[in-house]
């Protein structure tokens, strides 16, 4: 191993004169770090490949689930109880109140059928990025491409290898169109072949180009200047650097929060003001009935790449916004739109929005400090091909290694909890909608969305748990009517 990573497109790390005692200690702790980063990636990968298996057995499963059926059924019964004598007269509310048992149970299996195609594509997906990791890791990938960017900026530019930042920005470049080019295949076959395959996809490939294209751009007009100033206030910040780029990633937070509905999300989808009518009216009556600063009100154009459906809320102080995907005012009615908002605006009453912005400016916290006390360390960067004595790592290469070997397991821990804690949440938002008398329609409103969506019907409990940071439907149904029956 020791001379595989001694390859000669690896000289400004790998060819140094070093006293035999030094790099003897470099490479036992350098090797031990590279070691433990392959064996975490193989556990990880071996945890979610079995996680995998388990949902795709769920998946093979031709039997209606039970316990889905007899909640549906039901909400049906009441629903049908309920129905008012305007809806007798009204065809298009008779549309949207048919029986959603039947639907579902018609969907199923196409709904398994989706589940499968999407769990064995990403089993294949999931090895290939577990191998490439473990390859590039080897291999030298990152002393060779940072040699690659300080020789392009040297030959171009005329930059040395003192000029840290610039080259950190090519070199940023470089492993962007790398990863781009790695991926694409995978994405063109998700895109083109299983979403449109099950009736999903609307985009061609002009637009899928177009929109790749764009990403690319924006990655380097905004990546390119924060990863600079990043830089930057790591070098100038001294023994504390931490508590000055904490600061700068809680301005850039709250930065990137505003401009990417207004500035950025426009580049790819068209917004336009939802039409005058009852719908909008409601809207802002529940806002203001809730507080909520609701000062616009907007349709996105979500049909003209998918056919999925959502909703989302942006905005700072008293200019908030709410965004409806064409797609979703097609599936359900008014009354289900309003219950869903109902659950959405629950998130903000109950503070769960303010609450995931201080989570994740914590985390950012939390991972610079533990970065700064081993951004000296020789002894991590070791064995990943850094291994000069003479010359410091390079910042951007130091904070890439870090998050791959030290911090990986904390952030796979802290991914988990955070997804727990996501569907304690769920579950809050949706009794804030029961409890706005909306339970019914929030049900039904969930129901067809997972109908249209041909969401997982029969998850399997351990793959749920560990990926899904919403419950699954069942769950969220049966909680609903729990309540209902508790109020009554």
């Amino acid at each position: 191993m020791t001379e595989f990573l001694k390859l000669p497109w690896t000289p400004r790390y790998t060819q140094s004169p070093v006293d035999a005692s030094l790099q003897d200690e470099q490479s036992l702790l350098g090797y031990w770090s590279l070691a433990a980063t392959i064996a975490f990636t193989v556990v990880v990968y071996a945890l979610e490949g079995h996680l995998d298996a388990r949902q795709k057995s769920a998946y093979e499963t031709t039997n209606f689930p039970v316990a889905l059926e007899t909640i549906v059924a039901s909400i049906d019964k009441e629903r049908k109880q309920t129905k008012s004598a305007k809806d007798e007269d009204n065809d298009d509310a008779d549309k949207g109140n048919k029986p959603l048992l039947p639907q579902l149970q018609a969907k199923f299996r196409n709904a398994q059928a989706y589940g499968l195609d999407k769990i064995n594509f990403g089993m294949i997906a999931s090895s290939y990025d577990t191998v490439e990791s473990i390859v590039f890791l080897l291999a030298g990938f990152l002393p060779y491409a940072w040699d690659v960017s300080v020789q392009a900026g040297n030959k171009y530019a005329g930059w040395t290898a003192d000029d840290e930042i610039k080259n950190s920005l090519v070199f940023l470049a470089l492993v962007t169109v790398v990863g781009t080019i790695t991926s694409l295949p995978f994405e063109m076959y998700s895109t083109f072949q299983i979403e449109r395959k099950h009736g999903f996809n609307k985009q061609t490939i002009g637009l899928f180009v177009t929109d790749k294209l764009k990403s690319l751009l924006l990655t380097f007009a905004i990546g390119g200047p924060f990863v600079a100033l990043l830089l930057k206030i790591i070098k100038a910040g001294g023994e504390y650097f931490f508590i000055y780029v904490w600061g700068f990633m809680f301005f850039f937070s709250v930065f990137m929060m505003t401009i990417v509905p207004v500035v950025i999300m426009p580049f790819f989808n068209k917004y336009e003001t939802l039409e005058e009518g009852s719908l909008k009216k409601r809207i802002f009556e529940l806002a203001a009935t809730l507080e909520y600063p609701l000062t616009k009100l907007f349709v996105m154009d979500g049909s003209k790449r998918s056919s999925h459906s959502n909703a989302f809320m942006f905005g700072f102080g008293r200019n908030k916004r709410i965004v409806l995907f064409d797609t979703l005012m097609e599936q359900v009615q008014e009354e289900e739109i309003l219950a869903i908002l109902g659950h959405e605006l629950g998130h903000w009453k109950l503070g769960h929005t303010l609450t995931n912005f201080v989570v994740t400016q914590l985390y950012f916290g939390s991972a610079f400090y533990f970065f700064s006390l081993t951004f000296g360390s020789k002894d991590l960067y070791a064995a990943f091909g850094f291994n000069d004595p003479n010359s410091a790592t390079p910042t951007l290469i130091a904070l890439l290694l870090f998050f791959q070997t030290l911090w990986a397991p904390v952030d796979k821990v802290l991914s988990f909890v955070l997804t727990v804690v996501s569907r304690v949440n769920e579950f809050g938002a949706d009794k804030f909608s029961v409890d706005l008398g909306m339970s019914k329609k929030l049900q039904s409103g969930l129901c067809k969305i997972h109908l249209e969506n041909l969401g997982a019907m029969n998850p399997d409990p351990w793959y749920s748990t560990y990926h899904y940071s919403h419950p699954p439907l069942v769950e969220r149904l049966s909680a609903m009517m729990k309540l209902d029956k508790k109020s009554k």
